[in-house]
């Protein structure tokens, strides 16, 4: 199996880590019993609530893409350095981008997304050149 690959299945887990944390600050903030409920009427989310809400957000804007490129990789049998390391780099770098979202780190919050993205073009540019 390719890195790119097996990257691919463990962003299924990374996935997960994204809503856990986002659940789980929901719940702390208005409660199972609130958040089990029709919603009606939600308060407004504390900061870290609505900035594990964002970073949800943002992994799903980047995160289909990733998955075509890792499926454009592997289906076209173009895994090399720059494919392996693209997949690598955006994997890694949304680890770490969430505890600094969450968190509310500023500038290094944004250097992490731009390295995820960089990532994303070294899979682009291995896969289409």
């Amino acid at each position: 199996m390719t890195i790119e690959l097996t990257l691919l299945i463990w962003s299924a887990a990374l996935f997960g880590l994204y809503i856990g944390v986002q659940s789980t600050l929901y719940r702390m903030q208005h409660g199972v019993v609130f958040a089990a409920s029709g919603r009606d009427h939600e308060p407004p989310p504390n900061p870290m609530s609505a900035r594990s809400e964002k970073a949800l957000r943002n992994f799903l804007e980047t995160y289909p893409l990733f998955v075509a490129l890792v499926a454009a990789t592997v289906l076209a049998g173009r895994s090399d350095e720059l494919t392996q390391w693209g997949a690598q780099i955006y994997f890694w770098a949304r680890i770490v981008y969430l505890p600094l979202y969450v968190l509310g780190v500023k500038y290094l919050r944004s250097l992490v997304w731009s390295v995820s993205a960089t990532g994303l073009g070294l899979l682009f540019f291995g896969v289409a050149f």
